[in-house]
């Protein structure tokens, strides 16, 4: 089941039943969820069931079930089973004929793809890219030609390298947009390119803090927003903004609002 993933108000109704109904809750961080349940006034018992335990942290849980107990399986935040523990657990309790029901909720990638302003209808979710660079170039590297949004978690000690590494394979000219503490007390989400992405990181250490989604756009996109940026700077040399604008909607297609918000950055930029 879901739990919130920063604010502990976007937990839902049926979540909070659950938890309290619940015979176990088995949660990936104990004390995180002691916090939850501590908050609602939930008394409930609490096993750990985390990614160096899962194997061996079923087995009990599996005889609950086998006795008609019920267990509630959270992790720290968002979503079991995405880059969380749990999809053991569950394949386990499938295989061993129990009932395995989600309790939707909160998602830290369908947060950052919802405020993102990609347009492209499908993404791919890749969740957290390997930790050593050349297996991480190896893999951006797989996804470079996809058309899909590509949509990433990445840890605050990697954020700056990981973003280089996509600039570097990916292209500095596709956009991107960095998700930072989602529904958190210092929540930012700040859109540019890739090859701008890493000077904003090192302009403000604080922004380095925390969890991140990265939200990239496609290979299409990419090379659709590389046009209208080139077609954008040959007409601002020569014509007003809004003209500009409305002659590069024609040329090349893309939304009006969308040309305009880069003809203001451009502008800016070309004003230091």
């Amino acid at each position: 089941m879901a739990t919130p993933i920063g604010n502990l108000r976007d937990v839902t109704l049926r979540a909070l039943e659950v938890l309290k109904q619940a015979d176990v809750v088995a949660a990936e961080d104990t004390r995180i969820t002691a916090r939850l349940l501590q908050h609602y006034g939930i008394s409930a018992k609490v096993s750990a069931l985390h990614e160096h335990n899962e194997t061996r942290a079923a087995r009990p849980l599996l005889a609950l079930l086998a006795r008609g107990k019920s267990v509630a399986l959270v992790s720290d935040a968002g979503t079991p089973g995405i880059s969380d523990p749990g999809a053991r657990l569950i394949a386990a309790a499938r295989a061993a004929g129990h009932a395995v029901s989600p309790v939707p909720g909160c998602n830290a990638a369908i947060a950052a793809l919802s405020v993102s302003g990609m347009p492209a209808p499908h993404f791919l979710f890749y969740g957290f890219l390997p930790a050593r660079a050349s297996e991480r170039r190896g893999e951006l590297e797989k996804l470079r030609a996809y058309s899909f949004t590509l949509v990433f978690y990445e840890a605050p000690h990697r954020i700056a390298e990981s973003l280089a590494d996509m600039a570097a394979v990916l292209g500095p000219a596709r956009s991107v947009v960095i998700a930072r503490e989602l529904t958190k007390l210092f929540e930012t989400i700040h859109a540019c390119t890739l090859g701008e992405a890493v000077s904003w990181l090192e302009a403000d250490a604080r922004q380095r803090k925390g969890e991140f989604v990265l939200v990239v756009a496609g290979a299409q996109a990419a090379a659709e927003g590389a046009r209208a940026r080139d077609t954008l700077e040959v007409l601002l040399a020569e014509l007003p903004l809004k003209q500009a604008v409305a002659l590069a909607a024609r040329l090349t297609g893309a939304k009006r609002n969308r040309l305009y918000e880069l003809a203001l950055q451009m502008k800016a930029q070309a004003n230091g």
